[in-house]
């Protein structure tokens, strides 16, 4: 049996809320750090991991509902509701960071602080990654509101990826500020992408396709 079909050791509800604790865990030192850095892609990292919290919460009580009665014809819909959420929120995330990355652009990037964005960035992957090991490889194919989950994630992981490497850079060279919101649009890029197409296919489930998961 491979990885990819291999039943997942933990239920959905534990693994949910050990993502859960994880992104919890991060909130208050990502918003530290963005502030006192004034690094607007740590701050849109921060809001973004705020959203995937509400989604993660939200998720656990769908779940629940949706375990009381599994034969039922309606048992799968508040995963979609859920999912699509999710797809709002991280939409959301993306319209506020794009609107302060362009302001920044326009109007001259502040000085910023690249070590500590280095840092907080370099902790988020790694705490996405173990997220994402947590939620297991076949998690998108289980149901549409775990491959939200997964996805969102994944994408975590990647943002940080980036703003580690930004923050690496202006430490360094001690400016280039402007790699900051730039990397920020870059983030939004990635979180709006994933939040569309998770609204397209939370929309469609709840008008009662059949979603192919494996399509991502």
């Amino acid at each position: 049996m491979s990885a990819d079909t291999r039943p997942p050791r933990f239920s959905q509800s534990r693994r949910l809320a050990i993502v859960l604790g994880l992104n919890l865990a991060l909130i208050g030192g990502l918003v530290t750090v963005g502030v006192t850095a004034g690094s607007v892609s740590v701050l849109a990292a921060a809001g973004d991991t705020l959203a995937d919290s509400v989604a993660l919460a939200l998720g656990l009580i769908a779940v629940a509902l949706r375990d009381r009665n599994t034969e039922h014809p309606q048992a799968s819909k508040p995963l979609a509701i859920v999912a699509l959420i999710n797809a709002m929120i991280l939409i959301a995330v993306t319209i506020g960071v794009v609107t302060e990355a362009i302001v920044r652009l326009r109007e001259g990037s502040p000085a910023v602080l690249g070590f500590p964005m280095a840092i907080v960035s370099l902790i988020t992957l790694a705490v996405m990654i173990t997220g994402a090991l947590v939620l297991g490889v076949s998690a998108h194919r289980e149901d549409i509101h775990m491959k939200s989950v997964l996805i969102d994630t994944l994408a975590d992981a990647a943002a940080a990826a980036g703003v580690l490497v930004a923050g690496t850079i202006i430490w360094l060279t001690g400016g280039l500020y402007w790699l900051d919101p730039v990397i920020a649009l870059v983030l939004a890029a990635v979180i709006g992408s994933a939040g569309i197409r998770l609204a397209i296919q939370a929309i469609a489930a709840l008008r009662g396709a059949d979603i192919d998961f494996d399509n991502h």
